[in-house]
């Protein structure tokens, strides 16, 4: 039997990638950390991490671990709560950006309703910035989604590059305003890209908006124009844009959990909870 004291370890490093951080989130010291694993390691017989001085990194074994370790945690918390009488209920309101809920979030939605089916769980799905002023108005309990640069708000699950993404390999005429295809307002990456495209002074038209990232795809792959999308989330049939079309660097983007307050509870808590424990970020 695996411990899951040492799977809980195990899963914070697979997400962190650092044992420093891992131990920090769990509140251990990093000896013990390094021991939880060599422990677990024993009990699988297997190595999971290849650790240097400056990263940590992960064998075809350990990657294999992660479900298990996922599964394990979760069946034991769930009797934790059963015996303990705690079963987490009520209502749960969650928002989720449109790119992320299709490309990474599936699965952990899908553990999270199959493990508290005490939880009327109801999804909502949009642009991020419509989603925050949900929540500002008290119609969401939880909201994973895009923030702002410079915004500090929110518990950050993911942090990617923006990428420039067409449907093919355009020909941008470095003297012609670049056809842009973008989500409608309010949005986030509509206000990055332009303010961008202004700090360079690139000319630019939108050629192209849409409420939703199956519209941005279907007119990009249709070579409207190009688009923007987290270098990780380029759906299916797009490409991002090798450099050299005197594009502008869009930076980063980060993905974070909100609520209505500074803490989290109930139903909130326990799926934010999820989300961070998923490995998500690695």
């Amino acid at each position: 039997m695996l411990d899951p004291v040492l799977l809980q370890t195990f899963l914070a490093i697979a997400q962190t990638r650092s044992f420093t951080r891992a131990a920090e989130r769990l509140g251990l010291r990093q000896s013990t950390v390094s021991q939880h694993i060599r422990k677990l390691e024993d009990e699988a017989g297997r190595r999971l991490f290849v650790r240097d001085t400056h990263s940590v990194t992960m064998t075809a074994d350990g990657e294999a671990m992660i479900e298990f370790a996922r599964s394990i945690v979760a069946a034991n918390e769930r009797a934790e709560r059963y015996f303990a009488g705690s079963e987490v209920r009520g209502r749960l309101r969650f928002g989720a950006s449109e790119d992320f809920v299709t490309s990474l979030l599936p699965e952990v939605l899908r553990e999270f309703v199959r493990t508290h089916p005490l939880v009327e769980f109801e999804l909502t799905v949009g642009l991020s910035a419509e989603l925050n002023e949900k929540l500002a108005r008290g119609e969401l309990d939880l909201v994973c989604g895009k923030r702002r640069p410079g915004e500090d708000r929110g518990r950050v699950v993911w942090r990617d590059r923006l990428a420039w993404v067409s449907g093919d390999q355009p020909r941008l005429d470095p003297s012609s305003p670049v056809p842009l295809i973008l989500y409608s307002q309010p949005s986030i990456t509509h206000d990055i890209v332009l303010a961008a495209l202004e700090r360079c002074g690139r000319p630019w038209r939108i050629v192209c908006k849409s409420g939703s990232l199956s519209g941005l795809r279907a007119a990009a792959l249709a070579e409207l124009g190009i688009t923007v999308f987290p270098g990780d989330m380029i759906p299916a049939g797009l490409v991002e844009l090798p450099s050299g079309h005197g594009l502008p660097d869009l930076g980063t983007i980060e993905i974070v959990l909100l609520g209505p307050g500074r803490t989290l509870s109930g139903a909130a808590a326990e799926l934010a909870d999820a989300i961070l424990a998923s490995g998500i970020r690695s």
